[in-house]
């Protein structure tokens, strides 16, 4: 039997050591993006990603990112760095293909440096996450005993894409089984805190595949971990016509422009509507 030789650790190059030095958050935002998507940081600073956004909840917002085969932003983002203090970054290529490695370092932040955290949401920069009512009607409801637990928007039953035009074609050689244990669209899912841990421990036996969310759900089953089926329509991986009636009811809705956080949030805020 081949045995998978254990995955090289990544070296970060940009770290957030303190973060959680002086307080346990209640939630930690895992964000995916690539360094070119200054626009889209700075309008979700602005809006869902607001550390502020939900009052009397802590929330802790990270960028993640690999890092650039060219070291042209490498400056830029060392100053964004400096000055917003929200970015993490390792020495893996930053490629779709490795968005797996993106993931597990933001699940080694959490474990390393927050373990407290009582929740996290892994997300995309083209996802509007509506944080309030991610907290005031899924997280703050829970009973206090919180863990094991992971939702988002779950997929079951899918099999390996083995046409090479799909773009979540997967070859016989990197996973050759025919049945993808349940997972949770990366577009958004969510988790308690002592989760990361237990994914990274995984991580550790399990062959690396590059479908982040196809993966997770890997290191979940390999620890017995079940997901818990959502609320009807919470999550969502296309993107919800924007109405504040149905924006004040959904948690994640996919596929939206910098300009589209901020316009959707302002709108969600300024409470004329009557739904």
């Amino acid at each position: 039997i081949k045995t998978h030789p254990l995955r090289q650790s990544f070296r970060f190059i940009i770290n957030e050591e303190e973060k959680c030095k002086d307080k346990t958050p209640f939630l930690v935002l895992l964000i995916s993006t690539t360094a070119a998507e200054l626009q889209h940081r700075s309008a979700i600073r602005k809006t869902w990603g607001n550390e502020a956004a939900v009052p009397g909840a802590d929330i802790v917002r990270l960028f993640l990112l690999g890092s650039e085969t060219k070291d042209a932003n490498e400056g830029v983002l060392l100053r964004e760095s400096e000055q917003y203090h929200d970015i993490i970054q390792q020495d893996f290529l930053d490629s779709y293909n490795n968005l797996t490695l993106k993931t597990l370092m933001g699940m080694r932040w959490v474990a390393s440096y927050c373990s407290g955290t009582r929740f996290a949401m892994k997300t995309d920069t083209d996802v509007f996450v509506n944080t309030a009512h991610l907290i005031e009607k899924l997280l703050r409801p829970l009973p206090p005993p919180t863990q094991n637990y992971f939702t988002g928007f779950l997929m079951t039953g899918h099999s390996p894409i083995r046409n090479k035009a799909s773009k979540w074609y997967i070859s016989e050689e990197e996973f050759p089984g025919n049945r993808y244990h349940p997972f949770c669209s990366g577009t958004g899912y969510v988790f308690s805190g002592d989760l990361a841990a237990k994914i990274i421990n995984a991580s550790l036996t399990i062959k690396t595949i590059h479908l982040e969310d196809v993966y997770v759900g890997f290191c979940l089953n390999a620890k017995g971990v079940g997901i818990v089926p959502p609320p009807h329509s919470l999550f969502n991986i296309h993107k919800v016509p924007f109405s504040p009636c149905m924006y004040n009811k959904i948690i994640t809705s996919h596929h939206i422009w910098p300009h589209e956080h901020i316009l959707y949030w302002e709108t969600l805020h300024e409470k004329k509507h009557t739904c």
